[in-house]
């Protein structure tokens, strides 16, 4: 299997590992980058376009594709999403469509779709200005949550509990937004629908990260992990267990959802990641995204519950079912913790021998590198890496976690702002 994944620009290297997992699973990968660094992947099965405009990274896909003759093209890169669905238009690769990426990469578009689908979702308004955001907020009552259209990975995503916090907090989520990384790094050219400021009503209960598969008229939930944040006024993934503690009926009404916001949002053949949030006892979406999770979240769902979303990417890519069944937990217990740690640049970070080398770790990824700019709200959303444990019981598996992240060493110089 061939496969051409991409990026109109080069995420440091934060994808190489799954990229070195579909070839570890059979696939052959070949990467392309609009804008990108030499050397990242091995040069007969790399190149760069030297722009970001669609346009040109189709031009390139192209012509590649025309003497390796892909199976198919995929990203892991939530900015990525419409990029790969206009080079498989282009090229007569499977795809999800550009409506179906536009709605599922774009937040306004989403929300209306899966209103108009059916799905419970919060109340929503785009706002232009601030006026407009207090009004909605009078509308739906604090605490509200505001939200970029265009956002990934909770940055400038913030809980706001009355009118003053939200009139300090909308110009921070406005020129925030216009820098964030997730968005320079879309390509040019691409029409990347509503750019702008969501206020959301408020939903009040326990939250789910899901790995599902869309296939013709069924979804599966493929793994699922109960996110367990204590939540302050801004959002971090940051802690996660497994099994998830739904039980059958819960589990049942969550299918349910994400079935009908899956189609709502136009998505038949399709990886997705899907977050749900409970709210009065019923789960609402919070959005579905047309790739695998991240933060080990691939690791989580192939040992709790033996779905695997990096095989199912590869098969989806290529236009065949993956090998997939219902949620179907293993019983093994499981605990992740993202690593956070304060605003500053990079100096060091040492991750201890018995720490890397332990067999109760099974995902530890450190994303910063010394030189890298950390930024913690209200200035943005870094972290540092990602930590996952297993253990004979939940709670061994999060001790075990806040155990190892506490002896990881990290140096940082005095926080800069830009």
């Amino acid at each position: 299997m061939k496969l051409l994944a991409l990026e109109a620009v080069q995420n440091a290297r934060y994808y190489q590992s799954r990229y070195r997992q579909i070839e570890e699973f059979g696939g052959t990968l070949f990467v392309l980058n609009g804008l990108g660094e030499p050397g990242y992947w091995p040069d007969e099965r790399y190149r760069i376009t030297g722009s970001r405009h669609i346009d040109d990274i189709i031009a390139t896909a192209r012509a590649w594709h025309a003497h390796e003759r892909f199976d198919g093209v995929l990203t892991f890169s939530e900015s990525g999403v419409l990029t790969v669905a206009a080079v498989a238009e282009a090229l007569g690769l499977p795809g999800v469509g550009l409506d179906a990426a536009r709605i599922s990469r774009n937040k306004l578009l989403m929300r209306e779709a899966q209103l108009r689908g059916g799905a419970p979702v919060p109340r929503f308004r785009l706002t232009p200005d601030v006026t407009a955001a207090l009004a909605a907020a009078d509308e739906f009552g604090y605490p509200i949550i505001l939200k970029p259209t265009l956002g990934a990975a909770s940055n400038f995503v913030f809980r706001i509990d009355g009118p003053d916090e939200l009139r300090a907090r909308f110009p921070q989520a406005l020129e925030g937004m216009a820098g964030m990384s997730w968005f320079q790094m879309e390509a040019d050219g691409l029409d990347l629908g509503p750019y702008g400021l969501l206020v959301e009503s408020f939903l009040d209960g326990r939250e789910l990260q899901i790995e599902a598969l869309a296939w013709d008229d069924e979804v599966y939930l493929g793994g699922i992990v109960d996110r367990i944040t204590v939540e302050g006024s801004t959002f971090d993934d940051d802690a996660h267990r497994a099994p998830t503690t739904l039980d059958a009926g819960e589990l049942a009404a969550v299918h349910d959802v994400v079935t009908t916001a899956a189609h709502a949002q136009g998505l038949r053949r399709s990886v997705m990641h899907a977050e749900v949030r409970f709210h009065q006892g019923r789960p609402h979406l919070l959005e579905i995204a047309v790739r695998p999770g991240g933060g080990g979240l691939d690791y989580f769902a192939r040992l709790s519950a033996g779905y695997c979303p990096i095989r199912a990417a590869m098969a989806v890519a290529a236009g065949t079912k993956p090998d997939v069944h219902h949620y179907r937990p293993t019983g093994v217990h499981l605990a992740g913790t993202c690593l956070i740690g304060g605003p500053g640049r990079v100096e060091e970070i040492t991750v201890p021998p018995a720490v890397a080398g332990s067999d109760r770790v099974f995902f530890l990824k450190i994303t910063a590198k010394p030189g890298d700019v950390i930024r913690r709200p209200p200035d943005g959303n870094n972290i540092l890496g990602f930590l996952c444990t297993s253990g004979s019981t939940f709670d061994e598996a999060i001790r075990t976690a806040y155990e190892f992240a506490g002896q990881i060493d990290v140096r940082l110089t005095a926080p800069t702002r830009a």
